[in-house]
């Protein structure tokens, strides 16, 4: 296999994962399993602009979900007071919250390491209270809502069928968009940082204006999803972006891993599914997210999809091993 099949390899692999998963209303699931899926791949989207700044440039950001909640308020506050559709409302949103993430970045990234975390952790919080006590313009505690319907050439998409549909197709979007980002000459310098700050920046990389357009671009991420969730869910409020929901998508990319492409959304689909499917209620959820974010940092570093994968080349590589050493005793 050369260096330039594995990487498209693995988009290939997530696409088809994902016409796989677009086929899940064939089923004819319920309508809670397909809001949970829909939620889930949401969140994927956020996910991949997060694993664009922690899994390629190194820093994680624990305010991404005020991302996720400027996307969603523009949208809401765009159809209130201008009637600006779902279409509009897209790159408004992905725009809006690449700003916020560059007048975040700034001052945010002169520090590294667990300060940032906690700058980004206040942002979050910062947020909740200006929405909160923004008045009328925000909803207030109680928050806004939003009855813009979504359509594409007259066909209405706000049934759960079709919005799942159209949450898939922009996960796959999402995913392309990564991959390139991960692979492009801007991609490779964004690791190059990863690894060494020090020594990037005495081969003259602008490390400071690096990090910033990683998150940046994790904010265009992040402005998306919030306007799909707005439109979702049809009314948002405050406390859905605080600092918490902010870990629990640290929590996603890192139990997927945050360096392989196929790992967001591994991380979107277990975190939303494992509380349903093994019937737990919400403190016992958190409880299994504590305990499984523990098992991936003791175990897994590189996140779980990583961890199977090097489970399974070793696997293959003693078993591969064992085969010749075998012959060689067989034929003495």
């Amino acid at each position: 296999m050369t260096h330039t099949e594995t990487p498209l390899r693995s988009l290939f692999t997530v696409l088809a994962i994902l016409v796989l998963i677009a086929l899940v209303p064939l089923l004819s699931p319920g309508n809670r399993f397909l809001s949970l899926a829909i939620s889930a791949g949401i969140n994927v989207i956020a996910l991949y602009g997060l694993s664009v700044l922690f899994g390629q440039t190194g820093i994680l950001s624990m305010g991404h979900a005020a991302l996720v909640g400027v996307g969603a308020y523009a949208a809401a506050m765009l159809a209130r007071d201008l009637g600006i559709g779902f279409w509009l409302a897209l790159p408004a949103g992905g725009l809006l919250a690449a700003i916020a993430a560059a007048i975040i970045g700034i001052p945010s990234l002169r520090v590294s390491g667990h300060h940032f975390v906690i700058m980004t952790f206040a942002f979050g919080q910062l947020l909740t209270i200006v929405l909160t006590n923004g008045g009328e313009v925000t909803g207030a505690a109680s928050g806004l809502d939003l009855q813009q319907p979504v359509s594409l050439f007259g066909a209405d998409l706000g049934g759960l069928e079709r919005y799942y549909l159209l949450v898939v197709a922009f996960v796959a979007l999402a995913v392309v968009a990564s991959w390139a980002i991960i692979h492009s000459p801007y991609g490779r310098t964004l690791r190059a940082i990863r690894e060494n700050e020090k020594l990037a920046a005495a081969l003259g990389i602008d490390v400071g204006r690096h990090k910033i357009g990683a998150f940046v671009v994790s904010g265009v991420f992040a402005g998306v999803s919030g306007v799909l969730l707005a439109y979702f869910l049809r009314h948002i409020s405050p406390g859905q972006f605080s600092s918490f929901p902010s870990i629990y998508l640290a929590l996603m990319v890192m139990i997927g891993g945050a360096r392989l492409l196929s790992g967001p959304l591994a991380g979107g689909i277990l975190v939303a599914f494992l509380p349903e499917v093994l019937n737990l209620d919400p403190v016992q959820s958190r409880i299994l997210y504590g305990a499984c974010l523990v098992a991936v940092i003791l175990f897994l570093p590189n996140g779980l999809i990583a961890g199977i994968g090097d489970g399974w080349t070793a696997l293959g590589r003693r078993i591969g091993g064992a085969t010749p050493a075998r012959k060689a005793e067989a034929g003495r």
